[in-house]
């Protein structure tokens, strides 16, 4: 790939400029092209043998055409390359107009187009041991360092253990904020404030700095509650027995070949590079600009429209977990500590934000893009989303998750929920297809394929969703039957397999709570393991308030538990379904549910352990594959 990582120079776009610029293209009113590279200059025109250097040059361009509605349609070719962006671009409704016009950013032919937050870490000195050290940039001093890239991959931040868990030896007397170690379990940190406590709830995690390890009496003390205050039931000891943990961010735990280590006060990283390689002949990036790299901001009265991202990355961006510590709650939900600053979400829950965030948006779509090494999550459309497309895309290497659409229910309108108010505020028919999704919730494990909060009209289809720490597939944020904006959902035609690989009680796909007309049809769904968190992992798990849904055509096998988990539901249909599961396991199992409430029709029921039920496994998988 063309070009370094560098900031965009920070030219002024004077208005003599913009006015050369727009006479040069106005012999074409209905559609202009302009051109951005790497080898250009933003006092130029934009031609394509004079194109711009910056994307936020071109962004000024397009929005003085949209201010003098001079075009139909705007495309932006970005050239092949690397594009530093210092701050996030924001596109408002100047940036799309009344939506007649139609704006493209897309990377040229055969482009490779990268939009990144990171910088390049350089001037690497060798150390002792195999080590080595780099220091930061003067401009990028007092920044806090989550995460390292080396040659395209995440690096491993410095742990113990490096593979697996330990296990506490007995909870503290509050169950909150210690527990008891045992002695021996990890070397014990140089410098103990600056260490992260990694904890596993059974479908969520806490990240949380360590206020002191007592030596004498093995406590390990952390700096706020592990777990969520805002829910009573989120104990040390309230999941699996002995929960797992381990800890990170010491150079006592710098042991092993591709881990590094920051030293927050000298601002240094320390690496050991795989098989003795110089970091210097590596391209080692360091994310700094978050928590997003693109938003479109519109607002009710004036949606962002017609704007479409076409074959761009998005990576490096940052994020940095509250001061007083991450407690997950679900889905990358997180609790809301005193010391955290107030953000889009209002309530005692805030949500791992996305490097591309958009609300208020119409008609606008991500189609060959790739969402990738970054520290939140990837894409998230918001509240007011309506008649966009997230399609044919990657998701890969993402610390929190994939795609994100709608929102939950945190905010507050005069004391209530907003959509007992204002239902037109959820998002509504939009479509989620023909997208890869792997490895999200590299750093939160809570992290989901796809979540959907309160959305009507979701259509999501044709989706390869696999090797995920948790669930695949995740709609509705009410656990009642209580009546929300989730109407008229599908999920139908994905592939998901060989999720639920560190937590428990989630599933391939997890739906909860009212969803009329909703429809879970023609899904192919295996591999999903025991773990040994309290509760089960299923194929589907339509947990509380589950009500009016169709689970319709789809085949689930290799599951270590039964293939359909109902927890709290009520009336539901399971129709036509190829279910697989071993003698000791029921095809579908009930949790506070009446099995009368669940009607069955037509379903094959299938043991694994019969030959002749194998092949017949077989030709149904066939079957969904043509």
């Amino acid at each position: 790939m063309a070009g370094k990582f560098q900031p965009f120079p920070k030219s002024l776009l004077y208005f003599t400029f913009i006015w050369i610029s727009m006479a040069l293209m106005s012999c074409t009113p209905e559609k202009i092209t302009l051109y951005v590279s790497m080898d250009g200059s933003d006092d130029n025109s934009g031609t394509i043998h004079h194109p711009l250097q910056s994307l936020q040059a071109a962004k000024e361009i397009v929005r003085e055409h949209i201010k003098n509605q001079k075009t139909t349609e705007i495309e932006i070719q970005v050239g092949d390359g690397l594009y530093f962006t210092g701050n996030p671009m924001v596109f408002g409704s100047e940036d799309s107009g009344n939506g007649n016009t139609k704006v493209t950013w897309k990377a040229a032919s055969d482009a490779q187009v990268l939009v990144s937050g990171g910088f390049l870490l350089q001037d690497w000195e060798k150390g002792d041991n195999g080590h080595w050290f780099a220091t930061l940039p003067d401009a990028y001093r007092g920044i806090e360092v989550r995460e390292m890239f080396v040659n395209g991959e995440r690096a491993t931040r410095a742990r113990h253990p490096n593979f697996d868990y330990l296990r506490i030896a007995r909870t503290g007397s509050d169950r909150r904020t210690y527990f008891y170690y045992h002695e021996g379990d990890f070397p014990i940190p140089e410098v103990v404030r600056n260490t992260e406590l990694v904890f596993l709830h059974d479908w969520s995690i806490t990240r949380i700095g360590l206020a002191d390890i007592d030596t004498h009496n093995q406590i390990i003390k952390t700096i706020d509650s592990i777990g969520a205050k805002s829910l009573s039931f989120f104990n040390i000891d309230h999941w699996e027995k002995d929960p797992r943990y381990f800890l990170e961010n010491d150079m006592a735990f710098l042991d092993a070949e591709g881990e590094w280590y920051y030293q927050k006060e000298e601002q240094r990283i320390n690496f050991i590079p795989s098989n003795g390689t110089d970091p210097n002949e590596m391209e080692i990036v360091i994310p700094v600009t978050g928590p997003h790299l693109i938003m479109l901001e519109g607002s009710q009265e004036n949606p962002v429209k017609n704007i479409h991202f076409e074959g761009i990355q998005f990576s490096h961006c940052a994020w940095q977990i509250p001061q007083s510590g991450y407690a997950g709650i679900q889905a990358c939900y997180f609790d809301r500590r005193s010391s955290e600053p107030s953000g889009t979400i209002h309530g005692s829950w805030s949500v791992v934000p996305a490097a591309v965030y958009g609300n208020w948006i119409e008609d606008c779509s991500f189609k060959n893009c790739t969402f990738s090494h970054l520290g939140g999550s990837g894409i998230w459309l918001g509240t007011g989303t309506k008649t966009s497309t997230i399609s044919h895309s990657e998701f890969y290497d993402i610390s929190g998750n994939a795609i994100m659409l709608g929102e939950g229910r945190e905010r507050l309108i005069k004391g209530d929920y907003w959509w007992k108010n204002t239902p037109e505020d959820a998002a509504i028919n939009n479509m989620i297809s023909y997208n890869s999704i792997t490895q999200c919730g590299k750093q939160f494990f809570g992290a989901v394929g796809i979540w959907c909060g309160f959305v009507a009209q979701a259509d999501i289809y044709n989706n390869h969703i696999h090797t995920l720490p948790y669930t695949g597939i995740s709609i509705g944020w009410e656990w009642s039957p209580a009546p929300t904006p989730c109407r008229e959902n599908k999920i139908r035609n994905n592939h998901i397999h060989d999720v639920m690989k560190t937590l428990s009680d989630g599933g391939g796909i997890y739906m909860l709570g009212l969803q009329p007309g909703s429809v879970i049809t023609n899904n192919l769904i295996h591999d999903v393991k025991l773990n040994v968190g309290r509760a089960e992992s299923n194929g589907m798990f339509l947990d509380e308030g589950a009500t009016d849904l169709l689970i319709e055509n789809n085949i689930i096998y290799n599951i270590a538990k039964s293939p359909l988990r109902f927890h709290k539901a009520f009336k539901n249909t399971v129709r036509n379904n190829v279910l697989v599961m071993d003698s000791s396991n029921p095809a579908i199992r009930y949790n506070s549910t009446r099995e009368e409430d669940i009607l069955q029709e037509g379903n094959l029921l299938l043991y694994q352990e019969n030959e002749d039920h194998q092949k017949m496994l077989l030709d149904a998988i066939d079957a969904w594959k043509k």
